[in-house]
């Protein structure tokens, strides 16, 4: 891997770059708005479609957003560069550099801009590393939600979730909104239980950080469909526990102004989440996460990774 000179490394920090200890994030763990939303871009429409979503979600009160853009120089590389020496390739990689300090500059401006335009309070910043260890820093100084663009439409991204929002899901701190699709208003949501913590804390979430009559009090609330899903109804004492875990969760979630449905469904708790999703044109599936051991972490409670790989829409993953 080439040396970086001096020269191109202290271009980064030399107004461009701002150190994460200059951000002022602030802890909490109380409502949204008490915490720092940090949005992930790159400039693609992926990256402003993570912005845009905020705007349409109904937080209760608006949040605080910070837009990060990372400039990841490692990630420069000679075209067929065999080895660092070869003579010209010192020449493409400066080259490289400046186009990718001009265009982090001109995405700082557009995304202020795009702040401004959706009435968005917040920040924007640029910083300098490996993307996913970078995101990781910022997300670990009080951030409460991360929101980042997927770029899952073919098979290969489903897979792999463009591999930077997959490390999201898995590895961040805070809860994670996974952007698939243009900004549109949330007012249908798909909510997976199963009875387990990871649900009691997106239940928690829910009724913390959304309004559930965005519209007004005159207007029709926002609509949570509530699935549990198992994969047999061998004995009647399951289907009977099934029910009284969806009208306890509908309880709470109706007591707090949403309308309510639930579902109770046969099958591969992924599957069945998925295809009550699509049935319902929900806007948004919630998920807990059971990121507690090091297995678990890995396989996110295998659900829900399948779920944010598979899903129409967008996905928030609670922690």
């Amino acid at each position: 891997m080439p040396t970086w000179p001096a020269c191109l490394q202290r271009r980064f920090e030399n107004g461009l770059v701002q150190s994460v200890e200059q951000q002022g994030y602030i802890s909490s763990n109380k409502r949204i708005s008490d915490m720092k939303i940090l949005a992930t871009t790159d400039g693609s429409k992926h990256g402003k479609w993570a912005i845009e979503w905020l705007a349409e979600m109904p937080f209760a009160v608006q949040p605080v957003v910070r837009v990060l853009h990372i400039i990841d120089l490692a990630s420069v590389r000679a075209p067929f560069m065999i080895q660092p020496a070869i003579v010209g390739t010192g020449r493409y990689i400066q080259s490289e550099v400046k186009r990718m300090e001009a265009a982090a500059k001109s995405t700082k401006k557009e995304s202020e801009g795009l702040l401004s335009t959706l009435g968005l309070s917040g920040t924007v910043t640029t910083d300098q590393g490996a993307v996913a260890a970078t995101i990781m820093k910022h997300a670990q100084r009080g951030v409460g939600l991360l929101s980042i663009g997927s770029r899952g439409l073919d098979a290969l991204d489903r897979f792999m979730l463009g591999s930077i929002s997959n490390h999201a899901i898995h590895h961040a701190p805070c809860s994670v909104l996974v952007v698939k699709e243009s900004p549109r208003p949330v007012r249908h949501l798909v909510l997976a239980i199963d009875g387990s913590s990871a649900s009691d804390k997106a239940v928690k979430f829910l009724i913390r950080n959304v309004n559930p009559t965005p519209d007004g009090l005159d207007r029709e609330p926002v609509v949570v469909t509530v699935i549990h899903a198992v994969p047999y109804f061998k004995y009647p004492e399951v289907k009977e526990a099934g029910k009284a875990l969806l009208q306890r969760y509908g309880a709470k979630l109706s007591k707090s102004g949403f309308q309510i449905r639930e579902v109770l469904r046969l099958g591969k708790p992924a599957d069945e989440i998925l295809t009550v999703a699509k049935q319902e044109k929900a806007d948004l599936i919630v998920t807990g996460a059971k990121g507690l051991g090091a297995i678990r972490r890995v396989l996110l409670g295998s659900v829900s990774t399948r779920v944010v790989q598979h899903a129409h829409c967008g996905v928030l993953v609670v922690r």
